[in-house]
């Protein structure tokens, strides 16, 4: 085992395997952009007032419960984008109000307040929502009202609807890079930690049928509720199965009390290194960068990358919040989705829902994570996937990334060890 957790320690930036995006099929896991009846049957009028000077759109994100570690940094990272856009003239000539919602990190709430924010408030779109149990309670309000949410944050897959954008990654720019990476460093064992809802599952029935058929072992898979913060028994079962690699799949403050129990049961990256498809700059501090330093994420952004477009971006966000405040990638993500709406509203010189998306097809923005680009059949946008070294300044550091920016394949068509999840 020595040999296989010291070769995953190794750093180099690697050409990926071609990886292109097919046509969607039919899934029960969620609704097909452009079916009948996925948008909205109801013919529920919109009250979008286009009269004034303003414009507004909704931000909706857990500002208290277990998931606010996460999204009060997503929330202001669409008001710097506002901002932005207001300083340079705003949207066809108006200025974008925000009206900001707590979905407080239940489920009900953010359809409650969803369903306020488009009949109450008359948004033209809102921007918001972290885990998938927050979009899939959501999603049924924004296709009866026909109304837009841009959802910022990676999730399972295996989902596409007419009135959601998805800006942050599918699982084919995500966790099936991560996966190729664990196995060409020689991974041939994984214990899987989650948190007990529907991103968690899905994604390792996804890594499961990936094991399968690339003769990777799954020692272990336990899974918490969110917000859990005992996990001495998960630990120590994690411990003794030895596998090469944990693939962490927790949410919110629940990573903060793993790691923590990780290091006092003298685990560490160099002996058994944890990949975390949650955890982004500002959860390493909470967890404190002593104890998950040389382990593992996979994401597409990090403060770390080096482009024009990302130092503009660190500065701009660092002179509004703080200096000692760090960037990451759902708030990258969320901050780019808003320049996605506005560019496209202006192709389609109307803010009115169909038209947005009927001009949504190939609408780009030059993001802080490289260039992004809207596929109108799923909703979904191409993304640079970056596997990360937490390091002991508490910044990720890309350790790989794919050759360029991998088009989106929600339902991971292209891979033939996928064909049995669509229909389950």
């Amino acid at each position: 085992m020595s040999v296989v957790r010291s070769r995953l320690a190794t750093r180099a930036i690697a050409a990926p395997a071609a990886l292109v995006a097919v046509g969607l099929v039919l899934s029960a896991c969620g609704s097909r952009a452009g079916d009948e009846g996925s948008t909205a049957a109801s013919g529920a009028a919109s009250c979008v007032d286009t009269s004034g000077d303003t414009i507004k759109v909704g931000s909706l994100n857990s500002l208290s419960g277990t998931m606010a570690i996460s999204e009060v940094t997503v929330r202001d990272s669409i008001a710097l984008a506002v901002e932005e856009i207001n300083a340079d003239g705003g949207v066809l000539g108006k200025q974008i109000e925000i009206v900001s919602e707590d979905g407080a990190s239940e489920p009900t709430v953010f359809a409650e307040k969803a369903e306020k924010l488009i009949g109450s408030d008359c948004v033209a779109a809102v921007f918001g929502g972290w885990t998938s149990s927050s979009r899939k309670a959501m999603l049924p309000v924004f296709e009866d009202r026909n109304a837009l949410l841009y959802y910022p944050v990676q999730y399972e897959g295996l989902e596409s609807s007419s009135n959601i954008f998805y800006t942050g990654a599918t699982t084919n720019q995500q966790i099936v890079p991560a996966l190729d990476y664990l196995k060409e460093q020689g991974v041939t064992s994984l214990y899987l930690v989650g948190s007990d809802y529907v991103f968690p599952q899905t994604a390792n029935r996804i890594i499961k049928a990936y094991a399968e058929a690339n003769g990777i072992e799954i020692k272990g898979e336990d899974y918490t509720p969110l917000g859990s913060t005992d996990f001495s028994t998960i630990v120590n079962k994690v411990r003794t199965a030895d596998a090469d690699a944990v693939f962490n799949t927790l949410n919110g403050d629940s990573n903060v009390a793993f790691f923590r129990e990780y290091t006092n049961a003298g685990l560490n990256a160099k002996d058994m290194p944890v990949v975390s498809v949650s955890i982004a700059e500002e959860e390493v501090g909470g967890i404190g960068a002593q104890n998950i330093e040389g382990q593992l994420t996979a994401w597409n952004y990090y403060q770390t990358v080096d482009s024009p477009e990302n130092t503009s971006f660190v500065e701009a966000y660092k002179a509004k919040y703080g200096a000692n405040k760090p960037t990451s990638d759902p708030m990258e993500a969320a901050y780019t989705s808003v320049y996605l709406w506005k560019n496209t509203v202006e192709k389609a010189d109307s803010f009115e829902v169909d038209d947005v998306i009927e001009a949504a097809d190939g609408v780009t923005f030059d993001a802080p994570e490289g260039t992004v680009t809207i596929d109108g059949d799923n909703h979904h946008i191409t993304k640079t996937a970056r596997i990360g070294e937490i390091r002991g300044d508490g910044l990720i550091y890309t350790v790989w990334e794919s050759d360029g920016a991998i088009e989106p394949d929600p339902y991971l068509e292209s891979y033939d060890w996928a064909s049995s999840l669509s229909g389950n």
